[in-house]
């Protein structure tokens, strides 16, 4: 398959810069057996049916995008510096975290990174420092900080801001209110650089509503990374490299699905996070197992899903790896008719935008 067979027109004035509020207020387009129908977040209640399983990503958000100067010794012994910014993507030890890095062509192994505070002084509040220790092919750089554990965490969370997606950032800065408008309802395990978006859309009501129909909520946590911002360069997508996040998934929670599809109850993922790692605990004979690791499942057109019954998700960019996604859930010719639909009919896309309810093919 080609990547140029998942494009769509896209006009720049659908992209949304905030969330709808309420949140559950936004636009719902339900795709099942090719129709559509258009309908608010807060009738989610009207597709689900008693026995069903909503399960939901409790990753955080952490402010991930630090800026900072990189400095290295010159031939003549003075310190060379150039402004930078960091993407944290996953972290792979209490001191370190891969990264993706602007300008990335410029940073090399042994540089020393100032995040935050960057003046010469004394003081070291606000400040972190690392170490540039590695530098892949595939455009991660491995940080190696001076702090590790909370004691990182809490030096992220002073110097760091909110990793809006790229197509928001470029159009208006992060404020204040993006500490709150980009992290779900369900937001409890530190570690994401990106929301699970769809998830930005429930309330506590709407959630009791869904729990009255008879519907059991469950929660499992993968950290989303910065790769999810990434587009697919190749043309063909045999040669797409996807990028790896940590993933959870409890012992408790796979029995409870696996009993939830005994009984005849479909799963209902919030979001293609929960989507991709259940899909990624799952035996090819549909039982759900303890996950407890990284995945870098890529999920297109001709995969056979084992796990999940209906998906709920946002709409996504043009010739992305989540678009390949969802044609694989709904079917290709379905989700380019349902895009299509959502563009005329003035549907907000992408992080802050509306959402959709997919029945698999």
């Amino acid at each position: 398959m080609k990547t140029a067979d998942f494009d769509f027109d896209l006009p720049e004035d659908r992209i949304a810069l905030r969330p709808a509020d309420p949140r559950d207020s936004a636009r719902l387009l339900v795709v099942k057996g090719g129709a559509l129908e258009d309908r608010l977040i807060r009738d989610l209640p009207d597709f689900l049916q008693p026995g069903d399983a909503l399960v939901f990503n409790d990753t955080r958000v952490i402010p991930a995008r630090l800026s900072g100067v990189r400095q290295r010794i010159g031939a003549e012994g003075e310190i060379l510096t150039v402004e930078v910014e960091a993407t944290l993507h996953h972290r792979d030890a209490p001191n370190v975290w891969s990264a993706f890095m602007k300008p990335g062509k410029r940073i090399k192994p042994r540089d020393r990174i100032r995040f935050g505070n960057t003046s010469d002084g004394a003081c070291d509040l606000g400040r972190l420092d690392a170490t540039v220790t590695a530098k892949g092919e595939d455009g991660l750089i491995t940080l190696t900080f001076d702090l590790a554990g909370p004691a990182l965490d809490d030096a992220i969370r002073e110097v760091g801001v909110m990793p809006l997606p790229p197509y928001i950032a470029a159009k208006r800065p992060e404020d204040d209110r993006d500490r709150s408008d980009y992290q779900t309802v369900f937001a409890e395990h530190d570690g994401s650089v990106a929301a699970p978006t769809a998830g930005l859309h429930f309330t506590p009501a709407l959630l009791d509503a869904i729990r009255a129909t008879g519907v059991s909520t469950h929660a499992v946590t993968l950290h989303v990374g910065a790769g999810t911002f990434l587009p697919v360069k190749a043309d063909d997508l045999a040669d797409h490299k996807m990028h790896s996040e940590w993933g959870e998934v409890s012992p408790d929670t796979a029995a409870a699905l696996n009993a939830v599809h005994a009984k005849g109850g479909r799963i209902v993922c919030v979001g293609t996070t929960s989507l991709r790692l259940l899909e990624s605990a799952t035996a090819e004979d549909g039982e759900i197992k303890p996950f407890h690791g990284d995945t870098a499942i890529f999920i297109t057109p001709g995969y056979r899903f084992r796990a999940v019954d209906v998906l709920m998700t946002n709409f996504h960019l043009p010739k992305s790896t989540l678009f390949m996604l969802v044609s694989a859930f709904a079917g290709t010719a379905t989700m380019k008719a349902a895009y299509a639909h959502a563009v005329a009919d003035g549907y907000r896309f992408y992080s802050y935008g509306d959402g959709s309810l997919l029945f698999r093919d």
